[in-house]
């Protein structure tokens, strides 16, 4: 019998004290509990799956062949850190259209994803100590990603009775010395909200006033599900105010494994931004550019399509909620709704992962958006209508059911 002449390799193995070695800001990083529900779902054939923050829309073949076209044609090599300037030029025509202010193709930065444009402003931005406001619920990681920089998240308060808008009235007594930077996220995510001009006009007056820069998340800029309010950017209501605006290829243009986001950034700050992608990510990739080159300038059907679906969801899940007597905000703006489920008595945490165990909903848990998300989840409408309305009809139940039992 022939006997093999590979030499066998022992596996790795982890030594009592293999954590040791590791960074105590990456062992301290909180994995998200959004994560977690997904991961519990997957093995959940018969869940509801409202949970998932992308689109439930294929990226469109118009796209998708200009990707084909592009590798074929040998756009395969290392990019510009910054991006194409094809690109970037395009983008500049996209925001003076879309966002309505005129910005130079040299202060567009182009980065793998918009969260590695996010990333990339912390990192440029924060020194050690260095504050940063943060609105709760608000986006996903972005105190985790704060907090890994070396800087301290302090959080603003969103509520649904005031349409989950912030108030400079609130915010200036937050702005300390040690402030650096405000976030703002409008549409936003997970609440719905679009943020009428007076409130964009009052964030960026209260940012030049104060000396802090605005890091203005805009990623759902096309994605207005009302006629008004209508999307504003900072940018264009207080030239000249310290706003860096970061947009995404991935909601709008279904294309989140695409990995393709960008900033507007004022030039100093634009060479920095570019400089700091060499050692995190070197470039983005050519072949995302040139298809978001083709979602830019293509034809605009399946884009409108998309989110006349996502309106039609939203009017049917508040239909329903309504119905069920569930407390829930009418969004305004991206795919998601916020639902209050205070009355269940549990934590949003418990009532997330007992809701996915007993009545088989995903649902991402309240905790995940900041101190303001306890009693809230956030529903996704990346689903068909009937499942959503399915959906909502088994939370309410989940509602009764924990609240009727004894604590």
């Amino acid at each position: 019998m022939a006997t093999s002449s590979a030499r066998a390799h022992p596996p790795l193995a982890a030594s009592p004290g293999a954590l040791d070695g590791i960074a105590r800001r990456a062992l301290d990083a909180r994995r998200s509990a959004i994560r977690e529900v997904f991961d519990l779902a997957n093995r959940l054939p018969d869940a509801i799956r409202l949970e998932i923050g992308e689109p439930s829309f294929a990226t469109p073949r118009f796209i998708v062949e200009a990707a084909f076209e592009a590798a074929a044609g040998g756009f395969t090599r290392y990019t510009p850190n910054g991006g194409y300037p094809a690109l970037r030029e395009a983008l500049a025509e996209k925001i003076e259209r879309v966002d309505g202010y005129a910005v130079d193709p040299d202060s567009v930065v182009v980065t793998p994803g918009a969260m590695n444009a996010l990333f990339s402003i912390y990192l440029a931005l924060l020194d050690p100590g260095d504050e940063v406001l943060l609105p709760t619920p608000g986006y996903p990681n972005m105190d985790e990603m704060v907090r890994l920089l070396g800087g301290e998240p302090v959080f603003y308060r969103l509520d649904a009775a005031s349409g989950y808008l912030p108030s400079r009235e609130e915010l200036e007594p937050l702005v300390t010395a040690r402030t650096k930077a405000i976030f703002a996220n409008s549409p936003g995510n997970p609440t719905g909200a679009v943020f009428p001009a007076e409130t964009v006009r009052g964030l960026g007056e209260l940012a030049a006033e104060r000396g802090v820069w605005l890091i203005s998340d805009e990623v759902y800029d096309e994605l207005i599900l009302d006629e008004e309010p209508a999307h504003v950017s900072a940018a264009a209501l207080v030239p000249g105010a310290p706003v860096i605006p970061v947009y995404s290829f991935s909601k709008v243009y279904a294309m989140t494994g695409w990995r393709l986001g960008y900033c507007a950034a004022p030039p100093a700050l634009a060479d920095v931004l570019r400089k700091l992608q060499e050692p995190q990510v070197s470039c983005p990739s050519a072949v995302s550019q040139k298809a978001a080159e083709a979602a830019l300038r293509g034809p605009r059907d399946e884009i409108d399509a998309m989110r006349a679906a996502y309106r039609e969801r939203r009017d049917r899940a508040v239909e329903t909620a309504a119905a069920l007597g569930l407390d829930a905000f009418r969004t305004q703006g991206t795919f998601y709704m916020l639902v209050d489920v205070a009355r269940a008595g549990l934590s949003a945490r418990e009532f997330t992962f007992r809701l996915l165990d007993e009545f088989r909903v995903a649902v991402a848990p309240g905790e995940v958006f900041g101190p303001g998300g306890d009693g809230l989840v956030r529903l996704s409408f990346a689903v068909e209508a009937d499942e959503l309305a399915e959906g909502l009809s088994r939370i309410a139940a989940a509602i009764d059911a924990f609240a009727a039992r004894p604590a």
